[in-house]
């Protein structure tokens, strides 16, 4: 990046001033038109030091501040804490029909049927947070106060119910709206509980999820669900409508991983049919998001970039470019890629000895086990994408040094440009220890469901276009109050994903209901895209042929692009399953 002068900096730094002051206001959109700030396409009217798409008086464009320098590899990675559940139930104590002073307002389903073994109660407060130890702590929003939040530990067929209790100041300072609502990204889960972008937890009061964790089809299969369903790994983030990125990039996500019989959480199971994959201290969520920071060292969110936040600083668990210490033995990764915008290709690349790469081995794509691990050189992944890997430390020797390098090259909201010149790496990894090893690398996990022709009822096409500067499908905005699509439950579909919007990536993610891919642009889904997903990347003029089925729950869900700022400017759907 070429030197900016003490100039140019100060325009940059006064344009985001003024900018604060809009965005402290938290004025929606709507509003921003109506006050003449935005313009009919949506674009932020080009006032030099308002908008981020200005122009100083000598005709240079005025671009995101420019953050203090950090030093790599100083902070150890952070791993969130498991979040601790109790058996005894929570006071108030939950029940089916909303409880006075919380903020729901539709009754759980079927609550009795999979009724609550275990609680969590979690409030959801502003927290000081260091991303780097060369910067002073700040103020971010977290579960519990921390980002990433609490990692969930939940099993199949052990409901929970999770009361979150919204302690964020309704009067606060700087982007973000302290009314939220927390999706359960990837979750079979009920839509009172889903996190619909309207069902609002508002500050000083609580609201109750309850996830029952079974598999989609119990209706077809009894209380188990289809074993062949089976999700693994799952997050969850703030959803709420319009503020969905400005929220989760100011702290609000975390991992929720589920296990069952055969994918325990314990790599010493006995079971002949466990899988053993790595567990404990070995199995490790990354959660990928790159930030821009202000000269102070001060998070940075630019309301009026309708296109995509780019950051120059990049996190895995809330740290920039930490450091992990591993022993030599196997290792599961677990890599998401949190947003608001940036795709990554991830490789391990070599430090202290050129031949030094350990083998990764995908055994997921999204949620679900492949049908069979993929021995693969690179991951990619698009944003809200998840990928497990097995990494190979044992062949390494102590003191090896490897990083976690990002080649893919992306300057704007538009999607990476495929070129893999960007050497940036993410995190270092020192090998330092040996250790025993009595995980696996099993030779094949679950098989697919299929969807045969003879039970899709009927075919819809949703086409993500750019109109007027801003985000729509079929032609028209996200209006939470008209579903677009009326779906009796049980009824299997075939979706046709269309990207109209010309140079433009969108990282589709449709709620509740997992999907195959039929084809990429009229050629059948191959090689990691032979498995069951929840988000899919749609790239410029692509179409996309999905198969999926509605069952087990009724009410209101959504589809739209991960971009979130795409999302919140208003690429989004809502559809509803009908009983």
């Amino acid at each position: 990046m070429p030197k900016l002068s003490k100039t140019r900096l100060k325009e940059i730094e006064n344009a985001a001033k003024n900018r604060r002051e809009i965005v402290e206001a938290r004025l929606s959109r709507r509003d921003l038109m109506r006050m003449g700030l935005l313009t009919a396409g949506g674009m932020l009217v080009a006032k030099s030091g308002l908008s981020a798409r200005a122009v100083s008086a000598a005709g240079t464009p005025l671009g995101p501040p420019v953050g203090p320098t950090t030093t790599p590899f100083v902070d150890d990675l952070p791993i969130p804490p498991v979040a601790q559940g109790s058996t005894t139930p929570l006071t108030p104590t939950p029940s089916i029909v909303p409880l006075p002073g919380e903020s729901r307002v539709e009754a759980h389903q079927r609550y009795n049927e999979f009724h609550p073994q275990k609680y969590y109660e979690f409030p959801v407060r502003e927290g000081l947070h260091k991303f780097h130890r060369d910067m002073s702590a700040q103020t971010i929003w977290g579960f519990n106060g921390i980002t990433p939040g609490v990692t969930y530990h939940a099993y199949y067929n052990e409901p929970i119910l999770v009361r979150l209790r919204n302690e964020l100041p309704a009067e606060h300072v700087g982007y973000g709206d302290p009314t939220i609502s927390t999706h359960q990204h990837n979750g079979h889960t009920p839509s009172a509980s889903d996190g619909f972008p309207t069902n609002y937890n508002y500050p000083g009061s609580f609201y109750d999820y309850h996830y029952p964790n079974v598999r989609a089809g119990v209706d077809a299969y009894g209380p188990g669900g289809d074993e062949r369903e089976t999700m693994n790994f799952l997050w969850y983030h703030d959803h709420r409508m319009d503020f969905t990125a400005q929220n989760s990039y100011k702290g609000l996500a975390g991992f929720y991983l589920l296990f069952d019989e055969r994918d325990s959480n314990n790599e010493n199971d006995t079971n002949p049919n466990a899988f053993q994959l790595p567990s404990g201290q070995y199995d490790v969520p990354l959660f990928l998001a790159d930030k821009v920071f202000d000269s102070a060292g001060n998070l940075f969110f630019d309301l009026f970039n309708l296109d995509g936040i780019l950051g120059d600083k990049f996190t895995v668990n809330g740290k920039i470019q930490p450091v992990f210490r591993v022993a030599r033995r196997k290792y599961r990764f677990r890599i998401l890629d949190g947003g608001p915008s940036r795709f990554y290709q991830l490789y391990l690349t070599n430090g202290t000895r050129s031949n030094v790469k350990p083998p990764m081995t995908m055994i997921s794509n999204d949620g679900n086990l492949l049908p069979f691990p993929i021995p693969v050189n690179f991951v990619r992944l698009s944003v809200a994408e998840r990928r497990d890997v097995i990494v190979d430390f044992t062949n390494c020797q102590i003191g090896d040094e490897i990083y976690l390098e990002n080649r893919l090259v992306q300057d704007d909201g538009r999607g990476p440009d495929e070129d893999l010149e960007a050497r940036t790496k993410l995190m270092k990894i020192i090998v330092d220890r040996d250790a025993p090893d009595p995980s696996r690398i099993p030779a094949q996990f679950r098989s697919l469901p299929t969807i045969p022709d003879t039970e899709v009822k009927r075919t819809r096409t949703w086409r993500f276009e750019r109109q007027n500067g801003q985000w729509a499908v079929n032609g028209q905005f996200f209006n939470e109050e008209i579903p677009r699509a009326v779906i009796p439950k049980g009824d299997a579909e075939e979706w046709v994903l269309q990207n109209n919007s010309g140079g433009w990536h969108h990282p589709i993610h449709i709620h509740f209901e997992e999907f195959q891919i039929l084809s990429r642009n009229g050629r059948p889904a191959t090689g990691i895209e032979v498995a069951r997903k929840d988000v899919v990347e749609l790239g410029p003029n692509e179409e996309i042929r999905i198969r999926m089925r509605f069952r087990d729950f009724v009410g209101k869900y959504v589809m739209h692009c991960h971009n979130t700022l795409h999302e919140d400017h208003a690429m989004m759907i809502r559809w509803d399953i009908q009983g």
